[in-house]
């Protein structure tokens, strides 16, 4: 059983490493995680500048990180200017497409995130075999309302403790020393938490692939800050329908919001794909399928899927009778059908 097991994962590390090359260069030390090559390209900006200007500066050094036009130790470089438009993003919030508006500074957003807290992070052992054991650092709050939601007593509520940038810095170089393939960037919801990240990532001199572990509910902008810091998207593809997302994640247009992030993703600086898709009770013709499909036609047959089987209702499941129960078995057979007709090479199924 323990060979059979082996034998198992040594397959799926191979799968992986077919979709993956980016994030496994890193792993053997051929490349740098992205963050290092944004934090050697040089920019010039004030803080005072105002946003839009900053913007401007920012396209032009991510066409400089895109020529490799890279300088050690620069006064001040795009991983600076991508932390400073964040910070001034937050005084009238548009992280995510809720965009609230609020100033973060001074009460939470609709995210329930005012400053960050992170409520645990740990070598986590429990995701898929190319990333354990992943350095997974779990934040408080979430701009979603899925009402299963496994982490709810985090993703709902304000938890967990205030770190320094420098601080969580230091505690991923830690990680990193015991062992840690990667830094996991989770929740609840790791977008209103982008400033956060962006600074602790400044101070970061381990080279650690960066995990974005999303919902991809994010705005075009803070797409555009995460271009050139994300090694491997993470990415949670829940609904095939904007009627399910809104009833069951009070998540407005997100077939649009979700397929437009993948598509930017995409283009962005080396950046790669886990997709994640929760198999949900009695919606596999209206969500599995559509997204295996548009995946397969859109971000093509080699992408690394997930297509999991670990629903359980929980939270608010027991007000929503139809979705209050286990996957059946036919479920789980059809989902598998559904990844071989899309001709998903590299899923993971189970």
């Amino acid at each position: 059983m323990i060979m059979w097991f082996r034998r198992v994962e040594v397959e799926e590390i191979k799968r992986a490493k077919e979709a993956l090359q980016h994030y496994f260069s890193i792993l053997s030390g051929e490349e740098r995680p992205n963050f290092f090559y944004t934090n050697r390209v040089e920019v010039n900006f004030k803080e005072d500048t105002d946003l839009e200007e900053l913007w401007e500066i920012h396209k032009e050094g991510m066409e400089r990180l895109r020529k490799n036009n890279l300088k050690e130790n620069p006064e001040k470089s795009l991983l600076d200017l991508k932390a400073l438009i964040a910070h001034k993003m937050l005084e009238r919030c548009e992280l995510c497409e809720f965009k609230c508006h609020t100033n973060r500074f001074e009460e939470m957003g609709y995210c329930r995130v005012k400053e960050s807290l992170v409520a645990s992070t740990f070598l986590h052992i429990g995701e898929e075999p190319e990333l354990v054991p992943s350095y997974t650092i779990f934040f408080s709050g979430c701009n979603f309302r899925c009402v299963f939601c496994q982490n709810w007593d985090i993703s709902q509520h304000r938890v967990g403790l205030m770190y320094s940038p420098k601080d969580m810095a230091a505690k991923i170089a830690v990680a990193y020393a015991e062992g840690a393939k990667n830094v996991n960037l989770v929740g609840g919801e790791p977008t209103p938490n982008l400033l956060f990240i962006l600074e602790s990532l400044r101070y970061v001199r381990v080279p650690i692939p960066v995990i974005w572990n999303s919902n991809m509910y994010m705005s075009e902008k803070s797409m555009a800050l995460l271009d050139g810091v994300v090694d491997l998207y993470l990415a949670d593809f829940k609904w095939g329908n904007d009627e399910d997302a809104l009833k069951y994640s009070s998540a407005p247009k997100y077939w649009e919001i979700t397929t437009r992030n993948f598509l930017l993703a995409k283009k962005h600086y080396k950046a790669e794909f886990l997709i994640r898709h929760l198999l949900i009770p009695g919606h596999l013709e209206c969500c599995t399928k559509p997204i295996l499909k548009w995946i397969s036609e859109n971000l093509g047959r080699n992408v690394r899927v997930n297509v999991m089987f670990q629903y359980r209702p929980e939270y608010r499941a027991h007000e929503y009778p139809e979705i209050d129960r286990r996957l059946t078995n036919d479920e789980m057979l059809k989902a598998a059908q559904l990844v071989k007709e899309f001709g998903l090479k590299n899923a993971l199924v189970g």
